[in-house]
């Protein structure tokens, strides 16, 4: 976006975010000055532009939240939605250096541009530029990444950056033989909070549903949709509370015994767990 008039002597701009203003007369002609002057700060060409990057903001963060519940669900994107949206830096930024995988599920790497036709161009873990031509493409949760530490050791020499967390987010693995009849999860219960509005407030500050008296989170497994559920409290309850057992449903609102969990609903829901348990008020001088 170029520079807009904004009255007599003055131009304004969105740069980075933020308005700016300069003079365009005078011996500050063409100069970027500190701060709106006070004659133009009502203007409505700034007031056009603060409300414009707010919406971008709006938008980034739209962007991130999508391509985040793309990679919990495993589900394919088609290519050509891809290729459509790479266009828009918004979209580009959060997409750009995901792990992708195509046709084969053992080539996996990092997107680095995508072509108006919908030819990806992938850096793969031995450091060459594949081009791949799927009709759709996974965002594979790290959980379900086989070469992980690879991975990551990678993404540390490329200087790799990710808008969404894939490659260094936590995860957890579920035993391999839960007991048949369990079906919750006691590890992050009990973590206790001055109040439910502050747990609840917490929960949605890390993205997370507050649903009645609980914290949700939605995946998806081979095996259909899930949502993690951890207590929080009473809707109007305004006392201390404390974090619940973490459990799970299925697609028909069942509770699902922990065998029947798959691995990305497994991870998500206990990473949700313990980041509400981190934020627990804790005694001075009580183990924890």
């Amino acid at each position: 976006m170029g520079w807009l008039s904004a009255g007599d002597g003055y131009e304004v701009a969105l740069v980075e975010g933020r308005v700016v203003a300069r003079a365009t007369a005078g011996r500050a002609a063409g100069r970027r000055l500190k701060s709106l002057p006070k004659q133009v700060r009502e203007h409505p060409e700034v007031e056009r532009l603060r409300r414009f990057a707010e919406w971008l903001d709006r938008h980034a963060a739209a962007c991130v939240a999508q391509v985040d519940t793309w990679m919990v669900s495993s589900l394919p994107v088609p290519t050509g939605l891809v290729a459509e949206v790479w266009a828009d830096e918004a979209w580009r930024s959060v997409l750009r250096d995901l792990v992708v995988v195509g046709d084969d599920p053992e080539e996996a790497g990092f997107l680095r541009d995508v072509t108006p036709s919908g030819e990806l161009r992938v850096v793969n873990l031995d450091g060459e530029t594949v081009r791949l031509s799927p009709v759709a493409v996974t965002l594979p949760h790290p959980v379900l990444l086989p070469g992980l530490q690879e991975l990551r050791e990678f993404a540390a020499e490329l200087g790799v950056v990710q808008r969404v967390e894939q490659i260094h987010r936590a995860t957890w693995i579920r035993p391999a033989e839960p007991a048949e009849s369990a079906d919750e999860v006691a590890e992050f219960a009990g973590g206790r909070f001055d109040s439910r509005f502050g747990l609840a407030a917490r929960a949605t500050s890390l993205g997370y549903r507050v649903s009645g008296g609980y914290a949700t989170c939605a995946a998806r497994d081979a095996g259909g949709a899930t949502e993690a559920l951890v207590w929080i409290g009473e809707p109007y309850w305004d006392g201390d509370t404390e974090t619940g057992n973490l459990t799970w449903n299925g697609l028909g609102g069942e509770r699902l015994p922990l065998r029947q969990v798959g691995p990305v609903s497994w991870s998500e829901g206990m990473r949700m767990a313990s980041a509400l348990y981190a934020g627990r008020t804790v005694e001075e001088g009580r183990d924890v």
